[in-house]
């Protein structure tokens, strides 16, 4: 991997990767909805795909041009989406264990919106005895009132796109909001004691600087939020950063992967100084025994998952689905009372178990015990080359009874996944 940021993937979200899903086998997916459940613990997302603006380093489905009539349509879609699914044999009479408002943004719609919305879709997929209920929201969309509806609503982690504190880099990578936006908008989310809160944050965006760095980070901890989450900035293909790029014939001038790491270590110390330990490789809490991510621990190993909206991505009975990404074609398919599956695949065992290790490590360490118990395979014995590898490079602080992942490890993960890859395996052996 190149130390320069190129125009690609980087974030792995998933395995296998998205290019091998295909529309053949969308009638295996309607079939799987139509049979009997599994035993899987069962988790909802929801896509939101409305925003004030469109940052440039976004790749999502997201709409900035729309009216009061889009939202009310597209609200109405998502409850029709989720009756139908919720009909359906596989899904019927299931306990929805997380749910997760995502997009886009879901702040983006007004209180009264997000009421109509939520009552639409707890008369068909209630989650009243979910685990964890979370809400991301973009700090210029909030209002006192919309803040208190969430919290009546029931959502029970709210996650705060902050991203940076300086105003000068949030308008150069085409952010909604400023600063000012971030501080009102939190004194309003610890007002209203969700139980618990999350800032997420971006290294290395556009003019960021090492100072201006330290600065958001410091800034952050001083709100003393539950969790902080750090991406690295990437440039996938289809965002304005490379479109724009590709127009002027040169490079967006972004940190390199060294520095965005070194960033990102600095920020995990300092951190850890003021009483949070690290989660994930993006991922510090200040308390772990309260502080839980379900969404993400259930979804990481195996969880099915309804995905709810336009170009949506979810999991049922072992098949990976995507729905229509584009919005008449969703739109027309649940208002028509049919489900918006798109394309989808159905991993081997094998590669499920691979998607399990590699979202797994993610958290730093890997529970092989419980995967070769799942799948009757060891990890350790089955890709003993690549672990072997691992801990050569000083990305492993150690290998058995568990794999952890050193300091090192941990932030170049989604660089060292594709090692796990059976294309890349088979490849590299032959």
């Amino acid at each position: 991997m190149s130390d320069s940021t190129e125009p690609g993937g980087y974030f792995v979200a998933n395995y296998p990767p998205f290019s091998r899903w295909q529309t053949a086998a969308v009638p295996e997916v309607l079939a799987a909805f139509a049979a009997p459940p599994t035993d899987a613990a069962l988790g909802l997302y929801l896509h939101v795909p409305f925003c004030r603006k469109r940052c440039k380093f976004c790749y999502f489905r997201v709409y900035t041009e729309t009216t009061a009539a889009d939202v009310e349509r597209y609200s109405q879609g998502l409850a029709a989406e989720a009756a139908l699914v919720a009909g359906q044999p596989a899904v019927a009479g299931r306990t929805v264990r997380y749910v997760y408002f995502g997009g886009g943004t879901p702040s983006f719609l007004s209180a009264r919106q997000l009421e109509r919305l939520v009552a639409g879709l707890r008369s068909s997929l209630g989650w009243d005895a979910a685990e964890e209920v979370t809400f991301e929201c973009e700090p210029g969309t909030l209002s006192e009132p919309k803040v208190r509806t969430l919290r009546d609503l029931g959502m029970t982690r709210i996650s705060l796109g902050v991203e940076n504190f300086d105003d000068t880099i949030l308008e150069a990578n085409g952010r909604a909001h400023l600063s000012a936006e971030i501080l009102r908008a939190w004194d309003w989310i610890t007002a209203a004691g969700f139980p618990s809160t999350n800032v997420d944050l971006i290294a290395g965006m556009l003019g960021e600087t090492f100072e201006s760095w330290q600065r958001t980070v410091e800034q952050t901890l001083s709100l003393g939020a539950d969790s902080i989450t750090i991406y690295q900035l990437e440039l996938p293909l289809n965002t304005v950063f490379v479109h724009d790029a590709r127009t002027s014939g040169t490079a967006t001038p972004v940190a390199d992967w060294p520095t965005k790491r070194a960033w990102v270590d600095w920020a995990f110390d300092r951190a850890i100084a003021a009483g949070y330990s690290v989660s994930s490789g993006y991922t510090l809490v200040r308390d772990p025994a309260r502080v839980q991510f379900r969404y993400r621990d259930m979804l990481w190993e195996g969880s099915d998952l309804l995905a709810l909206g336009v170009a949506s991505f979810g999991h049922l009975s072992g098949l990976h689905y995507q729905n229509a990404t584009h919005w008449d074609e969703y739109l027309g398919a649940v208002e028509g009372g049919r489900l918006p599956v798109q394309r989808g695949l159905r991993p081997t065992g094998r590669e499920l178990l691979v998607r399990e290790m590699v979202l797994g490590l993610k958290r730093g360490w890997l529970d092989t015990e419980r995967l070769h118990g799942k799948y009757g395979i060891d990890p350790l014995a089955a890709w003993a080359p690549v672990w072997v590898g691992l801990e050569a490079e000083g990305f492993l602080d150690q290998l058995r009874p568990r794999p952890h992942l050193s300091r090192k490890g941990l932030l170049t993960v989604d660089a060292l996944l594709h090692r796990f890859f059976e294309a890349e395996r088979l490849a590299a052996a032959s």
